[in-house]
């Protein structure tokens, strides 16, 4: 419960805060440009930041002003907060900060380790399209590969998803137990949880609670329960588990003609407290 609890809080901060062609000629059909459209991709941002990072080539310090400011500023002040863009220092600021041992490891082993990406590109073009086939006019962001201080997972914000790749190494990464992360929260801190956490902190911006501070802590959980009832049925597998996700998924059983766009914008949620002493 309590871990529920931290994850919504965390997950409403962050918030706030923020194809190749092929050699062979073919013709293009509007199914395949539809297609090739609506593909997520990650744009691995974290490439030109380790190559900066880890040998201080001031090209790829241009590309990443150039290709991707927002992405930059989002990373400098907002998540390392080390000052802003338009400091004469930054820039070796943002290099100094990432020459401690720790931080020059954990670049290696998220290069590493994420130096494939394709099945969560998969997975994120699935996903979207499902809310897209859902919600009517659904927004799709664009997602990027980071690499931060072992601080926020994702950071939402401007239509952007980022993926903190140095939060995703493995329940079993050393320097997450010697950081003293919990068995639960290191149980999340794995790949398969990057696109149902992208679902989920993108779906929350969305749909935002309002008053959020003036609500029942029951309103609070139930909110939370429906983002994550909608994303676990985006993945079609149980990825969250909580009783208050069993209480939205009662409630969604009882009412079919509930559509995930209702649910998700739904603030009064007196007509589900029945079904809160139904799920144990």
């Amino acid at each position: 419960m309590n871990k529920f609890r931290a994850f919504f809080t965390k997950l409403v901060l962050i918030v706030c805060v923020l194809s190749l062609t092929g050699c062979e000629w073919k013709l293009r059909t509007s199914e395949d440009e539809d297609s090739r459209e609506k593909r997520v991709e990650v744009n691995r941002y974290d490439r030109l930041q380790s190559l900066y990072l880890q040998t201080g080539d001031f090209s790829a310090l241009q590309q990443m002003n150039t290709s991707y400011p927002m992405e930059t500023r989002t990373l400098i002040e907002k998540m390392l907060r080390i000052g802003t863009v338009d400091d004469p220092e930054i820039n070796n600021k943002f290099l100094k900060f990432y020459q401690d041992t720790t931080l020059q490891a954990v670049i290696s082993d998220a290069e590493t380790q994420y130096a494939n990406m394709d099945d969560i590109n998969r997975d994120l073009t699935d996903a979207f399209a499902k809310l897209e086939s859902h919600i009517p006019n659904f927004p799709v962001p664009a997602v990027y590969a980071q690499i931060g201080a072992l601080d926020q997972s994702i950071v939402v914000g401007d239509g952007s998803i980022g993926i903190s790749l140095d939060k995703y190494l493995g329940e079993d990464y050393p320097l997450y137990k010697r950081y003293e992360y919990s068995e639960q929260q290191r149980q999340t801190m794995t790949r398969k949880f990057i696109v149902p956490d992208c679902m989920s902190f993108y779906l929350i911006s969305l749909y935002p609670m309002s008053n959020y501070e003036e609500r029942s802590q029951m309103d609070r959980d139930l909110h939370m329960g429906k983002v994550m009832w909608v994303v676990n049925r985006v993945m079609a597998r149980q990825v969250f588990h909580s009783r208050y996700i069993s209480i939205i998924d009662r409630y969604m059983h009882h009412h079919p003609r509930v559509t995930y766009e209702k649910l998700l914008k739904m603030e009064d949620y007196s007509p589900i407290y029945p079904d809160t002493a139904a799920v144990k």
